[in-house]
């Protein structure tokens, strides 16, 4: 009776053995499998046989992932203190270099983003820091992604998410934009007046060369002022206009 129990035991103890020599990997993830402690090679997806106790395996997601970047102070080039936060995305694209180069990619990954962000930004005035976010993020995932090429990580993107000012920075900018569109007014105005005397300055050349169209130009004014509801209009009449009309008789 002690041996069936002994082979049933052993049969059970087998069956558990062999079941769990199989293991299924999802089309996204990947297995690394050590054999005493060594690299072996990199199984997966689909249904793959890991020798318990010899083997070891370890389970890599290859999808993209969305790191959030906690804000972080920086100080512009200008000496402005902003907060500024991002997102990156990246995934693992060599999950052997992923478990042996580096203890944990994820957390590796977002304490370099950290550093980076400040860094780049640092390099930076306030004003690119908002006008020109596509070249920083650009920058940005160039510098990541070479510096994670060993660890066999794949940056595709950084994104600047936020740059927050305190009260009195905003009020600063605020006051700068304005003073700005009124010099833009200013100048406008300015070229207006400009280009309406050189108009004027054409008008009383073509006048001065040509008698007849100041004659005409006299009439149509007191044409004119003729409209107006006035009882009396006392109007001059120039002593060279006279000369024309007798000069012709």
């Amino acid at each position: 009776m002690i041996f069936q129990y002994f082979w049933i035991a052993l049969a059970i103890l087998v069956v558990g053995f062999v079941v769990s020599m199989f293991r299924i990997l999802r089309e996204y993830e990947r297995g690394v499998i050590f054999m005493l402690g060594r690299y072996h090679k990199v199984k997966g997806p689909g249904l793959i046989l890991v020798i318990p106790v010899i083997q070891q395996m370890v389970k890599v997601d290859l999808r993209v992932r969305v790191l959030d970047v906690p804000s972080q102070d920086v100080i512009s080039r200008d000496n402005v203190s902003v907060k500024v936060n991002a997102v990156l995305y990246f995934r693992v694209v060599d999950p052997e270099r992923a478990v042996i180069n580096v203890e944990d990619f994820y957390d590796a990954t977002s304490q370099l983003s950290q550093t980076t962000l400040r860094s780049v930004l640092g390099k930076h005035e306030l004003d690119e820091m908002l006008a020109s976010r596509d070249e920083l993020n650009r920058d940005i995932q160039e510098i990541l992604d070479e510096q994670t090429d060993p660890w066999g990580i794949k940056v595709a993107n950084v994104e600047i998410k936020h740059v927050d000012l305190d009260e009195d920075m905003v009020r600063v900018i605020a006051r700068q934009a304005e003073a700005e569109r009124v010099r833009r007014a200013k100048v406008i105005h300015a070229n207006g007046e400009k280009e309406a005397s050189e108009v004027l300055l054409d008008a009383a050349r073509t006048l001065s060369s040509q008698p007849q169209a100041l004659q005409l130009r006299y009439l149509q004014t007191l044409t004119e002022v003729a409209n107006e509801r006035t009882t009396t209009v006392v109007f001059p009449l120039p002593m060279d206009m006279i000369d024309s009309f007798l000069k012709k008789d």
